[in-house]
């Protein structure tokens, strides 16, 4: 089980500066769009062999009459989702009735909930401990998100009840573990059965029949799968049942689980902001892609074309991606479409050889020098692979610290296509110190 924390309290008290300290590992703020979550943002954090989703809340402030409002909008729906709360105050305001309000609806929530006072620089921490420590939270913590200071050890004792997870890293028995994500009603449901030749899953023409994650084993051509179908993910202004008020965290689960995550999207409607969020969410989470667009059969070549476009236009950041128009009902499409999750499923595993990766690299020097820092040039001497799933190459040399991030766009792109992954994104790890092998090729050639 991925833990989900969310992070709740007044405005202004560091929640999104602490959301960006567990999020450091995924650097992009994964559904800062409109439409997906509204007033609430989703990140992943991993430390010591364990993720964990951070759910980032808007400010209550502490006033009756808004506190109903928003609990109903957004909070109350960030703690039905989380495992833990980080319920944050803030050490220069003191205790407020604002925090005393929110403690309340905390307590009534029933969920585990930490107290976090940040912004402790320069005040005696044993006063500020007891001043909270009225709200009656067992724990009470103390941090400055701002410098980092407390975070760490703030998350390890968070996640100290909780296992490490298993990785998708490596390949299973039952062959790629496939997520078939996207909107209500786009045809996830329609393409499992469809993939499966048999109706495995409920597809019915109503947006939200797909409840939880489910999953469904099938072969194809004597190779085994694993489908992962998942909620839709909708409007949070348009949740209403209860039960589906867990999709969005159920689809990030599920993309964290999968080697492949086949995201859907409707032909009919064109590609949305929740379309394109649950794209940024693939990309961060570093998992190969495959891109449906269904229900093709119901367009004109007029209407194609212009798909064709806007998709050019704005999927540039998921370039690596193929792209299938299908129709899951008729089946038009789907047989390439597996082909490519196959691709993927190849590229995101393939073993790189340290001697060809230094020679990339250096021929990607040679082509695009690195530019200068302070009248330096940026050396980049070896390189390595340092992960699969995604492929993670690792470049050793020094001041790598200062490599603008327009040049990593440009090794990443070139050793994509020099190495041929398809589908799936590639990580660029750069280490600055000297050459563990250097002392060995000294010793080499004094034998010589």
């Amino acid at each position: 089980m991925i833990p989900v924390i969310a992070l709740i309290g007044r405005p202004n008290v560091g929640k999104s500066t602490l959301f960006n300290v567990l999020t450091r590992s995924r650097d992009a703020i994964v559904a800062n769009e409109p439409g997906l979550t509204r007033d609430r943002q989703y990140g992943i954090g991993e430390r010591n062999g364990k993720t964990f989703i951070v759910v980032d809340t808007g400010g209550l402030s502490g006033e009756k009459q808004d506190l109903d409002e928003l609990m109903a909008r957004q909070t109350l729906l960030a703690m039905e989702e989380a495992d833990e709360i980080l319920f944050l105050v803030d050490a220069q305001d003191g205790l407020t009735s604002g925090d005393r309000l929110i403690a309340d609806l905390v307590r009534k929530s029933g969920k585990s909930c930490q107290v976090v006072i940040n912004k402790v620089d320069g005040f005696n921490p044993d006063h500020v401990q007891s001043e909270f420590f009225a709200l009656g939270f067992a724990q009470v913590h103390l941090i400055a998100a701002a410098h980092r200071k407390g975070t760490g050890l703030l998350i390890d004792e968070l996640l100290e009840a909780y296992p490490e997870q298993s990785t998708p890293a490596e390949s299973t028995d039952a062959g790629p573990l496939v997520a078939v994500i996207g909107r209500p009603n786009v045809g996830k449901s329609t393409l499992i059965n469809r993939l499966a030749g048999e109706d495995r899953v409920v597809a019915f023409d109503q947006p939200g029949t797909t409840r939880d994650t489910i999953s469904v084993p099938f072969e194809r051509r004597g190779k085994p799968y694993t489908l992962i179908d998942t909620a839709g993910v909708r409007r949070r202004g348009k949740v209403q049942e209860t039960i589906e008020k867990f999709s969005v965290i159920k689809a990030l689960e599920a993309i964290e689980k999968a080697h492949v995550a086949i995201v859907v999207i409707d032909a009919q409607d064109g590609l949305t902001d929740q379309d394109m969020t649950l794209l940024g969410y693939v990309v961060d989470s570093g998992r190969a892609l495959v891109i449906a667009i269904n229900k093709c059969d119901g367009l004109d070549s007029d209407q194609r074309d212009e798909n064709r476009k806007t998709l050019e236009r704005r999927l540039g950041f998921v370039a690596f991606a193929a792209t299938h128009f299908i129709s899951a009902r008729h089946g038009t499409g789907v047989g390439e479409l597996m082909s490519s999750v196959d691709q993927a499923y190849a590229s995101a595993f393939k073993d790189l050889n340290t001697r060809y990766l230094t020679d990339l690299l250096e021929e990607a020097v040679f082509k695009h020098n690195p530019p200068l820092h302070h009248g330096r040039r940026v050396k980049l001497r070896y390189a390595h692979q340092g992960g699969r799933n995604p492929p993670v190459v690792v470049i050793h040399g020094n001041q790598t610290q200062h490599l603008p991030e327009v040049y990593r766009r440009y090794l990443t792109n070139f050793f994509i296509g020099k190495l041929k992954l398809k589908g799936t994104p590639l990580r660029i790890e750069l280490k600055s110190g000297k050459n563990p092998f250097s002392g060995k090729k000294a010793a080499t050639k004094h034998r010589k």
